[in-house]
This record gives structure tokens, C-alpha cells and sequence, in this order.
């Protein structure tokens, strides 16, 4: 009987959420992670421990400006990519070209002329690029999907999504590097495009037009004094002001946050536990986007990061009735400044310890609302993230999962709205998807395709 050859992967980026690739992909045996990639050693040497721990051989360690030579000398079939999100399109792109298949962490990209870039080289190789929206893979987000193209309400005229990030998970976009928007392209890019894939997804539909506002309404040194919750630290360890807030992280606390962040910035100087009040902060926290699809729908969406409780609503309107989803990820948080998941997760790996429910009512006309029966899970992003690592490398032990994995194109026009309300913000006018990113064009009938 013949073995099935080893696809060799390289996993570039070695942080709190590449855990998830490092373990998945040392639990396949037709994968093997040969090769690291990150600025720091401190950090691969963590990756590292936990393949000897699943009894995988240990990885190659590379510095980033070798990234060309590592996919050469280690023979990569395969490149996972977890990095700071305006780094990504640094690693897709000599990927793509030297003949791997890459999987990229959402967003694809922070910019229009990155997406651009990375439009061409998908279009000029013909070599795959898939962005990881595990959103796609909850079973509760599945089933609106199921209901709404099978037209349980008719044709879908609007949608309304109300997203909320409650003052642990908000607060933390504000510690780290997410609150430079040169870096994230801050929440509606970092956070929302798992939003606006959905929407365009469960739309069967893709955006033609965004309107929206944003400010900085909560975090930041001028909001923060306003409100009187500033506290006079730049980062949380070793501050006394630090100690007993409940904004602060403490990362010595956690053996996780330890070993990836605060045992690391010798190598590189990344500091992962910034005050949330103190300054300089360059996202939004508050924001309110209009979107026009090219079918006709529209959706108002609204993200709030300061939220004390953490989930979503979102209705659908069509003419045939109305169908509304509910998810209470946490109805509310503790004051305390320590994470307790093995993982370092402040949300999504685990559920939270005062996890709600979920609720999807579809309202027909003329008849009564029916509760539509669910299977619901508060860990591993809503259960999305098995079942996407089973469709993009593989079933590990599990019923295999059908489902269509998010494309470049995907990335590129769930990344669109959120530059698009960025702009808004700046201008206060409306914004043409097809005119904010060169890599797209409209096509005969009106909708956006890649070039």
C-alpha cells in the first residue's frame, strides 16, 4: 500500500492565531510543517515545542528577508500566512509565484494597491490563494445561508447587522498593533471583512457602492480622559496604575501570552499590552457604514468596540417575510485583567464563561415565526474553525466538509467595503467599489469580477 506524499508547509507568521494552523496541520498525517517563518525566535521556538509535543519533527526557523530562499530549500508545496495583515502581501506574492498553494489569514490585504498586486499575480501564475473566513464554516451561519437561497423570504430587498465587541475582545484591538491603521487598516478592514464576506456570501451578491461614518468614541487618550477611565501607563507590565485595570492585560499571567509576547520582544520590540487610553491610536471604535449591492439590496451594519456584552444581530428583509439571527458570544465580562485559556484566546477558541445563546426566527408574511432548530457551539469561532481546517487541508479524523472556501476575489471584495467606509470616513462622500481598488472591473452584468 502506498503512503500518501507529505505536502510540505511553511507557516509564516508565528503568533497567537497560527497555534491553530501548527496544531491542525501536525494532526494530518499527509502534512508535515517543515519550515518557520517570523522575526523573532523566541516565537518559532514556541511553534516548534508544540510540534515535538504532537510528536512532529521540529521546523526550520527563517527570518523573514529569507522567505524567497526558504520556499527554494525546503521544497514548500504549502504557505499559511499569519502575519501583521499589511504583511501579507509580502509572503502571497513570491509564494503564488514560485508554484505554492496559499492560505491567507483575513484580511488578504490592508490597501487597495496590495490587493492589486496580489489580483495580478493570482491572474499572471494561475496559482490558488484562499482567505481563511472561518465565518463561512458556522453551522448557524450555514443555515441562514441554506434558508435564504432557498427563498424562505423571497427576494432579499435590505439587510441590518449590528456587531458587537464587548470591553475584553473590543479593548484588545487597542493593546496591540491593530490600532495603527497603516498596519490593520483598522476594524472595518481587520474585524468587519469576516462581516462583509458573510453579507456578500449569504447575498449571493457583491457590493457596488459604501457610505458610512467612523470616529474614535471610546478608546484613545482624548475619549478616555473625557470619560474618566484614563490611567497614566504606556504598557501594562510592570505598571502599578496597570494592576487593578480592567482595561490592562496581564501577560505574565497567562504561560501562553508569556511565552509568545513578553519572553519574545528582546527579538523584536513588539509590545502586546498597550494602554487603551494612552496614545497614539489611528482606528476607529465606533462606525456606521451603508452598503449598496448590485442586485439592489442594501444593508446598515454597525460595529461597536466597547460593548458590555460581545455578539451580533442581523435581519434580513425580503419579500416573502423576514428571518433574524441572534448570538450572545458573552453577555457579560469580569472586571480582571488575566486571560484564563490555555491558548492566551481572549475570544473565539473558547467560549466565553458567560456564553448566551443563539436564535434564528424566520417571520413569514401572513403566517406565525418559527424557531429554526440549531446546533450551536461558542468555541473554535462558532465551530468554523474545524470544519474550515477540514476543507482546506483535509478531514483529521472527521466527516469530510463540502463547502466553497473564500477565493482572492472573495478577500478582495469583502476588503473593498471596508477601504470604501475608510475613505468615507476621510471624505464624507460616497464610494464606488468598482473605482477603489485597479485589480477589480465591473462586468456586463454590472457586477464586480477580478481582472
Amino acid at each position: 500500500m502506498s503512503r500518501t506524499p507529505l505536502r510540505r508547509a511553511a507557516i509564516v507568521g508565528t503568533g497567537h492565531r497560527a497555534q491553530t494552523f501548527t496544531r491542525s496541520l501536525a494532526a494530518r498525517p499527509d502534512h508535515l510543517v517543515a519550515a518557520l517563518c517570523d522575526p523573532s525566535p523566541t516565537r518559532m521556538a514556541f511553534h516548534n515545542r508544540l510540534l515535538t509535543e504532537a510528536g512532529e519533527p521540529t521546523a526550520t526557523q527563517w527570518e523573514p528577508d529569507r522567505f524567497a530562499e526558504l520556499l527554494a530549500k525546503e521544497d514548500i508545496d504549502e504557505v499559511v500566512v499569519t502575519t501583521v495583515d499589511a504583511e501579507h502581501d509580502r509572503y502571497i506574492v513570491p509564494a503564488l509565484q514560485a508554484g505554492c498553494r496559499v492560505v491567507t489569514e483575513k484580511p488578504m490585504t490592508v490597501d487597495a494597491a496590495r490587493c492589486a498586486r496580489i489580483l495580478d499575480t493570482v491572474r499572471d501564475t494561475g496559482n490558488s490563494l484562499t482567505v481563511a473566513f472561518n465565518y463561512r464554516f458556522n453551522p448557524v451561519h450555514e443555515k441562514a445561508r441554506e434558508l435564504l437561497a432557498d427563498g424562505a423570504i423571497g427576494e432579499i430587498l435590505s439587510v441590518h447587522f449590528e456587531w458587537l465587541l464587548d470591553v475584553r475582545h473590543g479593548a484588545d484591538y487597542f493593546r496591540r498593533w491593530h490600532r495603527e491603521k497603516d498596519r490593520s487598516g483598522g476594524l472595518m478592514v481587520h474585524k468587519s471583512s469576516h462581516h462583509f464576506d458573510l453579507v456578500n456570501w449569504w447575498l449571493a451578491d457583491e457590493p457596488s457602492e459604501v457610505f458610512g461614518y467612523g470616529r474614535l468614541a471610546f478608546y484613545g487618550p482624548e475619549a478616555g480622559e473625557r470619560h474618566g477611565l484614563c490611567r497614566d501607563y504606556d504598557r501594562a507590565h510592570g505598571a502599578d496604575r496597570a494592576a487593578d485595570d480592567p482595561f490592562a492585560l496581564d501577560l505574565a499571567a497567562n504561560d501562553t501570552l508569556r511565552a509568545l509576547y513578553l519572553d519574545a520582544e528582546g527579538d523584536d520590540g513588539y509590545v502586546r499590552d498597550r494602554n487603551v487610553f494612552g496614545g497614539p491610536v489611528t482606528i476607529e471604535d465606533d462606525m456606521s457604514v451603508l452598503v449598496r449591492y448590485t442586485k439592489g439590496a442594501t444593508m446598515t451594519y454597525h460595529l461597536t468596540a466597547y460593548s458590555p456584552w460581545e455578539g451580533y444581530r442581523v435581519m434580513f428583509n425580503g419579500s416573502a417575510g423576514r428571518l433574524e439571527l441572534e448570538v450572545e458570544e458573552s453577555r457579560w465580562q469580569r472586571p480582571t485583567t488575566r486571560i484564563g485559556s490555555d491558548s492566551g484566546a481572549l475570544h473565539g477558541d473558547t467560549a466565553a464563561e458567560h456564553a448566551g445563546g443563539a436564535r434564528l426566527t424566520l417571520r413569514p408574511l401572513w403566517r406565525p415565526p418559527v424557531d429554526v432548530p440549531l446546533v450551536t457551539a461558542h468555541e473554535a469561532h462558532g465551530g468554523g474553525d474545524p470544519r474550515m481546517l477540514d476543507a482546506l487541508f483535509g478531514p483529521d479524523g472527521a466527516e469530510p466538509v463540502a463547502h466553497p472556501t473564500a477565493t482572492e476575489r472573495d478577500g478582495a471584495l469583502a476588503l473593498a467595503v471596508g477601504l470604501a467606509a475608510n475613505r468615507c470616513f476621510e471624505t464624507g462622500r460616497p464610494v464606488a467599489v468598482r473605482e477603489l481598488i485597479p485589480g477589480l472591473s465591473e462586468g456586463p452584468d454590472g457586477q464586480v469580477q477580478a481582472r
